[in-house]
C-alpha cells in the first residue's frame, strides 16, 4: 500500500513558485478567475502586487490575443476537463519582451469528479533555445497536430508546416523536448491517449483510432513500449 501523504496546500505552492522566476504559476476558480499566482506571474504583467490579480481572469490584465488565448485555453479545460500538457506558446513579458513558453494546465476535481478550477504553470523556454530560434510556424504546427491527434501527422508532415527542413526540425525538438521528431510525436498520442482511457468510457479501438494510431496492434506496441503496460491494463490500474 503507497503511503499516505497530506494534500498539498496552495499557499505553500505558491510560496515554493515564488522561488522560480523562470515560471509563471496560477490556480484559477471554476470560472477561470486567478486565486493564486507566483511573483514571476505578477511581474512579467507590469504589476506590482498579487492583489492586482487575484479576481482576474488573464484577458482582464493582458491585451489583445496575449490575454484572449490563455482564456479561451482555461475555458476549454474547465468545460471538458481535459488537461493542457507542455503546449509551446508566446506569452507576454512587460515591458515590451514576448517569450516563449511551455504551458501546462490541470483540471481540479471535487469528491463528485466535477471540474471546480485548474492549476498549472507556463516555463520559459531559455538556455539551450533562444526566443528567436522558435518560428511561429512551428508553434502552429504543434498547436494544429494537439487539436487534431491526426494520423496524417508525421515528421516530414511537421517539418512541412513549420517551414523547417527535416534536420532543423530534428535539431529543434531535441533541444526543446529531448526528443526526436518521431518519439515526439508517439509520446503526444499516447499521453492523450492515456487521459481518454482514464477520463472516458470509449473503448480502447475508438481511443487509438481519436488519437492518430493506425489499428489497435500499433497502438498497443506503442503504449506498452512508452508505459510498460497494455491500455487495458492501464485503464484497470487507473
Amino acid at each position: 500500500m503507497p503511503p499516505r501523504v497530506a494534500p498539498v496546500d496552495v499557499a505553500l505552492l505558491e510560496r515554493l513558485f515564488d522561488r522560480s522566476p523562470d515560471v509563471a504559476f496560477f490556480v484559477k476558480d471554476a470560472v477561470g478567475r486567478y486565486v493564486a499566482v507566483n511573483e514571476s506571474l505578477v511581474a512579467r504583467h507590469g504589476l506590482k502586487s498579487k492583489s492586482q490579480v487575484i479576481g482576474k481572469c488573464p484577458r482582464d490584465i493582458c491585451p489583445g490575443d496575449f490575454g484572449r488565448i490563455p482564456t479561451e485555453q482555461d475555458e476549454k479545460v474547465l468545460r471538458t476537463g481535459r488537461p493542457l500538457i507542455d503546449h509551446l506558446e508566446m506569452q507576454w513579458h512587460r515591458p515590451n519582451d514576448p517569450v516563449w513558453c511551455l504551458t501546462t494546465k490541470l483540471p481540479m476535481l471535487d469528491s463528485n469528479g466535477a471540474v471546480v478550477g485548474l492549476i498549472g504553470f507556463s516555463r520559459d523556454v531559455r538556455g539551450p533555445v533562444e526566443p528567436h530560434e522558435i518560428p511561429k510556424d512551428f508553434a502552429s504546427a504543434l498547436e494544429e497536430f494537439e487539436q487534431s491527434l491526426s494520423s496524417e501527422v508525421t515528421p516530414a508532415w511537421l517539418a512541412c508546416r513549420s517551414k523547417l527542413s527535416s534536420q532543423q526540425l530534428a535539431r529543434l525538438t531535441k533541444r526543446l523536448f529531448s526528443l526526436t521528431p518521431s518519439r515526439f510525436i508517439t509520446k503526444s498520442r499516447v499521453a492523450a491517449a492515456s487521459r481518454m482511457l482514464r477520463d472516458t468510457d470509449q473503448s480502447v479501438a475508438e481511443i487509438a483510432h481519436a488519437c492518430g494510431f493506425y489499428d489497435h496492434s500499433a497502438f498497443t506496441r506503442a503504449f506498452r513500449s512508452a508505459t510498460g503496460m497494455t491500455p487495458s491494463v492501464f485503464r484497470v490500474q487507473h
